[in-house]
């Protein structure tokens, strides 16, 4: 367990983010009004981008561990590791060797994660993976109202949806929501072979019955591209179900439709005097219209980062010992390689940029004039 930070309520921790793809969305994080940390560096290579992100930031540029000075609190890992080709996870341990708390991005391989829990314990610090989406307003939202759905009734069964590159993240969701993962099999629904775009697994989750289905397709050379749906998930109870629609929402509720007794004799609806007949069809528990692509890299995303910085903050004040929070995650290592197991190698697929429809081309009465938009980009 690491010691309990002697810093106050008022702490700033001094930051480093490492890496300047999808580390950016950190360094963002750290310029918010709220952020409770101080972006003092960046670790990374070197690149054009790595350079221009410093100066845009006016931070130092370090293109080593070793280079980093003395009084750096917390390091943000945002660098591949080995499941996906890269060395984020020996960063990470040579990072926490020099004393330095770290929040480290998904996703980790199991034997990595451990290694890094290890790492944390001999050196009395504190580890945190972060698996992001969780930490996604709408997502949050779909969770709090599960839990309080979940307080009240048991759940029937999950209905969910994703793709491939971001499978590790949704089963977080989903452990999340019900209030862990354990006990948890799957196997291969009987098309899992076949070469579609969806496959599917059946199984449990926290002994909750679920129908997952993958969009189980890798784009090799853009990696974060070719998803249809990040994150679609259904949890039925006795008293309707509750929708999180995607990773940035919305979460919608529908109350079950159930036909009173006086129906049967009924003439008319207007005859019964249930009041249930008298509720809406669905319920929108966040705004329905999301906010643009735009708005969700620059704000939403480093909103959420900002919130993994946060726990972690809170984590290192209280001398939170890493290792339970460890557990979970290497469970769901362990599920996520049940169910990729059960999927099957995903498919090499990289198509070409695709052609994005706009709501209004949907309902405005005409069909969606893909030529003359091509002609117009």
């Amino acid at each position: 367990m690491s010691a309990p930070d002697q810093h106050g309520e008022q702490w700033r921790p001094r930051v480093v983010v490492c890496g300047t793809g999808f580390g950016r969305t950190y360094l963002a994080a750290t310029r918010q009004p709220s952020a409770p940390v101080e972006l003092v560096g960046i670790l990374a290579r070197g690149s054009a981008r790595s350079r221009d992100c410093a100066r845009h930031y006016e931070v130092p540029l370090y293109t080593d561990v070793d280079q980093l000075p003395d009084g750096v609190d917390i390091a943000c890992v945002v660098v591949s590791a080995a499941i996906n080709g890269g060395r984020g996870a020996e960063l990470a341990q040579r990072l926490m060797a020099r004393g330095i708390h770290v929040l480290q991005e998904h996703p980790l391989h199991q034997a990595e994660l451990a290694e890094c829990l290890r790492h944390a314990r001999r050196h009395r610090v504190v580890y945190h993976l972060n698996t992001h989406y969780v930490h996604l307003e709408p997502v949050a939202r779909f969770v709090e109202a599960a839990r309080r759905l979940l307080a009240g009734q048991p759940a029937l069964f999950v209905d969910a949806l994703t793709c491939f590159q971001v499978l590790y993240t949704l089963v977080d969701i989903l452990g999340s929501a019900l209030g862990g993962v354990s006990p948890w099999e799957f196997a291969a629904a009987p098309d899992a072979g076949a070469a579609e775009v969806l496959r599917s697994v059946n199984g449990r989750i926290a002994g909750v019955p679920v129908t997952l289905r993958v969009q189980n397709q890798l784009n090799p050379v853009e990696r974060d591209n070719g998803g249809h749906v990040m994150h679609r998930v259904t949890l039925a109870a006795e008293g309707g179900n509750l929708l999180l629609a995607n990773a940035h929402g919305p979460v919608l509720w529908t109350p079950r439709l159930h036909m009173p007794a006086d129906y049967a004799g009924a003439v008319t609806v207007d005859a019964c005097a249930a009041p249930d007949l008298d509720v809406p069809g669905v319920r929108c528990l966040a705004p329905p219209d999301g906010a643009s692509y735009r708005e969700v890299v620059r704000d939403q995303w480093p909103a959420a980062a900002g919130r993994a910085l946060a726990g972690l903050r809170r984590a290192i004040l209280v001398g939170e010992d890493p290792l339970p929070r460890g557990q979970y995650h290497l469970a769901l290592c362990r599920l996520v390689a049940e169910i990729t197991t059960a999927l099957g190698q995903p498919e090499i697929d990289a198509p070409p940029a695709p052609d994005i429809l706009l709501a209004d081309e949907l309902v405005a009465g005409q069909p969606p004039n893909s030529q003359a938009k091509a002609s117009a980009r």
